[in-house]
């Protein structure tokens, strides 16, 4: 385990061309404070968990020190936003320092302007700062691909948003941070070199194996395409909606990427819209996966200039029944049924009295885990949660015939279902009392509870019991939007 001081950088991305990237040194933040440091990521990377006492941690940690043989630097892309191609973006507040010998990337988001700030402050504030840092580690407990987070610095300097509110610096954690909007900028701009290199340079690092293969690019576009899909299921299936799914948002390797006005679903509704900014529903939960498909059509379009338009339609076929494939294994599981697509009826069934009943989604997945499938079981806690129980008694026949088909035992199926059933999940109004706590109180408590929490989403927990009840009234008035 190291030390902040015997941490050693290599930057790999730094030995692109400077087409690729902007030199830039993070920008002082007055007076931090360390909110939080996740020991988990710590051990991850090889820091020693104890350098959260380090006298200078908040200052190690904000970029106001620099890390031994970190090279900042803030990457160009592009992207479509919204459905409209945006032709620079990039990295407008946040800072790559490069990789450690582990192949993991820092960066800190929120550490100042860069080229890319298009005159912005390059500040993150502490609201949305909180709730990047909560939800990557609750995905990460949930099993589904993401970014991490290290640790909040906060700051009293103000930072003008919807209202005023106080900076914060984010260490977020990746294998990588390439998107596909990195791809976009240099096919628009023409530059069929800088798309090779930079395929290259992504291949090499993550796609090892295809390196020599003759067909390197088709087949790379195709690991996205798989990676892309399964990410989609997993978001789909337990019932998380990204917000923000533009082409600059979406990782290369198929990582929930920048957490923005994200949320989870309470009542089951397919069509929603979490991003109080998306007026026209684009991003909507049920067209995630339409959208994923999309997005992987520009990113396909981008690699046009190194294989055959051909072989980028060959990669993007497979992307419906991949999709299709995983999402039914994913809700199989949560019915603690075999995979297949015998279950396929039985899922669209529930999902539509769901909805119907308004249900909460993570509450009675976790409650069917004990679903008792004796012949005369009526199963109250379940069938009391629907206005239409005599629909709840027509599926839960068929599901009980499914179960007795696969020779099921509740005792084992129950266990089996707790694992990919959370009781916990990172819902609004939990982030935002944490949100309230740091900011009115100074009070981080909360968010560090969270942490523990979200850590391990299917224990029970007994003690945090709490936490997995039904949404208070005033949860449905809180408001996340772009500037979230």
């Amino acid at each position: 385990m190291h030390t902040f001081e015997t941490l050693r950088f290599s930057n790999t991305f730094a030995t692109l061309p400077p087409i690729f990237y902007s030199t830039v040194n993070p920008t002082a933040l007055p007076d931090p404070h360390l909110i939080s440091f996740n020991t988990d990521v710590a051990a991850l990377i090889g820091l020693a968990p104890a350098q959260a006492q380090h006298t200078d941690a908040a200052n190690y940690l904000s970029g106001n020190v620099a890390l031994p043989g970190a090279q900042p630097i803030a990457a160009l892309y592009a992207g479509h936003q919204f459905g409209h191609y945006v032709q620079q973006l990039g990295d407008g507040r946040a800072v790559l320092l490069g990789e450690l010998n582990n192949g993991w990337e820092l960066q800190l988001k929120g550490a100042g302007p860069t080229p890319y700030s298009r005159g912005s402050d390059g500040r993150a504030v502490l609201r949305s700062t909180i709730r990047e840092y909560l939800c990557s580690e609750a995905m990460h407990g949930l099993g589904i691909p993401t970014t991490r987070a290290l640790s909040i610095v906060g700051s009293p300097q103000p930072v003008y948003r919807e209202q005023v509110e106080t900076a914060a610096v984010l260490t977020r954690v990746s294998q990588s941070f390439v998107r596909f909007g990195s791809f976009e900028v240099f096919f628009y701009r023409g530059q069929k070199d800088a798309l090779r290199t930079l395929a290259d340079y992504v291949i090499a690092r993550h796609y090892p194996a295809l390196v020599d293969a003759s067909d390197k690019y088709p087949r790379f576009l195709r690991e996205v395409v798989l990676s892309t899909a399964r990410l989609m299921a997993h978001w789909q299936a337990v019932g998380f909606a990204h917000g923000v799914m533009n082409t600059d948002n979406m990782s290369i390797l198929g990582l929930t990427l920048d957490y923005g006005p994200f949320g989870f679903l309470d009542s089951y509704d397919p069509g929603f819209i979490c991003n109080h900014s998306d007026e026209s529903g684009r991003y909507a939960f049920n067209q995630q996966p339409d959208i994923g498909a999309w997005n992987l059509t520009r990113l396909a379009q981008a690699l046009t200039p190194l294989m055959e338009i051909e072989a980028a339609k060959e990669a993007l076929a497979i992307y419906p029944s991949a999709y299709a494939t995983h999402y039914i294994d994913l809700m199989s599981a949560k019915l603690g049924l075999q995979p297949g697509k015998q279950a396929v009826p039985l899922i669209t069934g529930l999902l539509e009295i769901l909805h119907k009943n308004q249900l909460d989604y993570t509450i009675f997945f976790r409650a069917l885990c004990d679903f008792d499938s004796s012949p005369d079981a009526l199963n109250a806690p379940l069938r009391d949660q629907f206005i239409d129980r005599a629909a709840f008694d027509t599926w839960v026949a068929d599901y009980r015939a499914h179960l007795d088909t696969q020779h099921s035992i509740d005792a084992v199926r129950t266990t089996a279902m707790k694992r990919v059933n959370p009781k916990y999940i990172l819902r609004n109004h939990l982030a935002e009392i944490a949100i309230r706590k740091a900011r009115d109180e100074a009070d981080f408590s909360e968010v560090n509870r969270l942490l523990a929490l979200l850590r391990n989403p299917f224990d029970e927990q007994p003690e945090m019991h709490a936490y997995a009840a039904t949404p208070p009234d005033w949860a449905g008035r809180i408001s996340v939007s772009c500037s979230s």
